[in-house]
Protein backbone atom coordinates (compact mmCIF):
# COMPACT_ATOMS: atom_id res chain seq x y z
CA UNK A 1 0.00 0.00 0.00
CA UNK A 2 1.52 3.34 -1.08
CA UNK A 3 1.79 6.06 1.53
CA UNK A 4 -0.41 9.05 0.74
CA UNK A 5 1.37 12.41 0.53
CA UNK A 6 -0.13 14.91 3.01
CA UNK A 7 1.40 18.36 3.36
CA UNK A 8 0.54 20.73 6.20
CA UNK A 9 1.17 24.46 6.52
CA UNK A 10 0.01 27.46 8.53
CA UNK A 11 -1.21 30.76 7.12
CA UNK A 12 -1.92 34.01 8.98
CA UNK A 13 -3.65 37.30 8.21
CA UNK A 14 -4.77 39.95 10.73
CA UNK A 15 -6.07 37.89 13.68
CA UNK A 16 -6.93 34.80 11.61
CA UNK A 17 -4.88 31.59 11.72
CA UNK A 18 -5.43 28.82 9.15
CA UNK A 19 -4.04 25.28 9.40
CA UNK A 20 -4.04 23.79 5.90
CA UNK A 21 -3.73 20.11 4.90
CA UNK A 22 -3.10 19.42 1.22
CA UNK A 23 -3.17 16.03 -0.53
CA UNK A 24 -3.50 14.84 -4.15
CA UNK A 25 -7.15 14.42 -5.11
CA UNK A 26 -10.09 15.79 -7.05
CA UNK A 27 -10.10 19.45 -5.97
CA UNK A 28 -12.41 19.37 -2.94
CA UNK A 29 -11.99 22.29 -0.52
CA UNK A 30 -13.32 21.78 3.03
CA UNK A 31 -13.16 24.58 5.61
CA UNK A 32 -14.00 23.76 9.25
CA UNK A 33 -15.84 20.58 8.11
CA UNK A 34 -18.01 22.63 5.72
CA UNK A 35 -17.88 23.03 1.94
CA UNK A 36 -16.28 26.22 0.56
CA UNK A 37 -19.64 27.46 -0.82
CA UNK A 38 -21.31 26.88 2.53
CA UNK A 39 -18.55 28.63 4.54
CA UNK A 40 -17.91 31.68 2.33
CA UNK A 41 -20.92 33.50 0.90
CA UNK A 42 -18.93 36.09 -1.04
CA UNK A 43 -17.52 35.21 -4.43
CA UNK A 44 -14.44 37.39 -3.77
CA UNK A 45 -13.49 35.29 -0.72
CA UNK A 46 -13.73 32.08 -2.77
CA UNK A 47 -11.68 33.71 -5.55
CA UNK A 48 -8.94 34.70 -3.07
CA UNK A 49 -8.64 31.06 -1.92
CA UNK A 50 -8.12 29.54 -5.36
CA UNK A 51 -5.72 32.23 -6.66
CA UNK A 52 -2.63 30.32 -5.51
CA UNK A 53 -3.92 27.08 -7.06
CA UNK A 54 -4.66 28.79 -10.39
CA UNK A 55 -1.18 30.34 -10.60
CA UNK A 56 0.57 26.96 -10.28
CA UNK A 57 -2.16 25.12 -12.26
CA UNK A 58 -3.11 22.76 -9.41
CA UNK A 59 -6.83 23.61 -9.31
CA UNK A 60 -8.78 20.34 -9.38
CA UNK A 61 -5.68 18.25 -8.68
CA UNK A 62 -5.40 18.59 -4.87
CA UNK A 63 -7.84 18.18 -1.98
CA UNK A 64 -7.62 20.88 0.68
CA UNK A 65 -8.77 20.59 4.28
CA UNK A 66 -8.61 23.75 6.39
CA UNK A 67 -9.09 24.51 10.07
CA UNK A 68 -9.35 28.28 10.50
CA UNK A 69 -10.11 30.41 13.55
CA UNK A 70 -10.00 34.06 14.60
CA UNK A 71 -10.66 37.27 12.72
CA UNK A 72 -13.39 37.89 10.18
CA UNK A 73 -14.18 36.18 6.91
CA UNK A 74 -11.92 38.47 4.84
CA UNK A 75 -8.93 37.87 7.13
CA UNK A 76 -9.67 34.15 7.18
CA UNK A 77 -9.70 34.03 3.36
CA UNK A 78 -6.29 35.74 3.28
CA UNK A 79 -4.94 33.37 5.92
CA UNK A 80 -6.15 30.33 3.98
CA UNK A 81 -4.53 31.62 0.77
CA UNK A 82 -1.25 32.13 2.66
CA UNK A 83 -1.46 28.59 4.09
CA UNK A 84 -2.29 27.02 0.70
CA UNK A 85 0.66 28.84 -0.89
CA UNK A 86 3.06 27.56 1.78
CA UNK A 87 1.69 24.02 1.47
CA UNK A 88 2.08 24.09 -2.33
CA UNK A 89 5.68 25.18 -1.82
CA UNK A 90 6.31 22.12 0.39
CA UNK A 91 4.60 19.92 -2.20
CA UNK A 92 6.83 21.17 -5.05
CA UNK A 93 9.71 23.69 -4.56
CA UNK A 94 9.47 24.66 -8.26
CA UNK A 95 6.26 26.58 -7.45
CA UNK A 96 8.28 29.21 -5.54
CA UNK A 97 8.97 31.77 -8.34
CA UNK A 98 5.34 32.24 -9.51
CA UNK A 99 3.98 32.28 -5.93
CA UNK A 100 6.67 34.74 -4.82
CA UNK A 101 6.01 37.00 -7.82
CA UNK A 102 2.28 37.07 -6.99
CA UNK A 103 3.13 37.93 -3.34
CA UNK A 104 1.34 34.95 -1.80
CA UNK A 105 4.31 33.76 0.29
CA UNK A 106 4.67 37.08 2.13
CA UNK A 107 2.82 37.36 5.43
CA UNK A 108 0.68 40.52 5.28
CA UNK A 109 1.69 42.22 8.54
CA UNK A 110 -1.03 44.89 8.48
CA UNK A 111 -3.26 44.74 11.54
CA UNK A 112 -5.57 47.07 13.48
CA UNK A 113 -3.70 49.81 15.32
CA UNK A 114 -4.29 49.85 19.07
CA UNK A 115 -6.35 52.51 20.81
CA UNK A 116 -4.25 55.01 22.77
CA UNK A 117 -5.16 56.40 26.17
CA UNK A 118 -6.50 59.95 26.28
CA UNK A 119 -8.05 59.55 22.81
CA UNK A 120 -11.35 58.18 21.50
CA UNK A 121 -9.60 55.88 19.00
CA UNK A 122 -6.20 54.93 17.60
CA UNK A 123 -5.58 58.30 15.92
CA UNK A 124 -8.71 60.37 16.42
CA UNK A 125 -8.55 63.18 18.96
CA UNK A 126 -11.25 64.85 20.99
CA UNK A 127 -12.48 68.18 19.62
CA UNK A 128 -10.17 71.09 20.47
CA UNK A 129 -11.56 74.39 21.70
CA UNK A 130 -9.52 77.43 22.76
CA UNK A 131 -12.17 78.68 25.17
Amino acid sequence: MAKEIVVTATGRRKEAIARVRLKPGTGAIVINDRDIDEYFGRATSKMILVQALEIVEQKGKVDISVNVCGGGLSGQAGAIRHGISRALLKLNPEFRPPLKKAGFLTRDARAVERKKYGRPGARKRFQFSKR
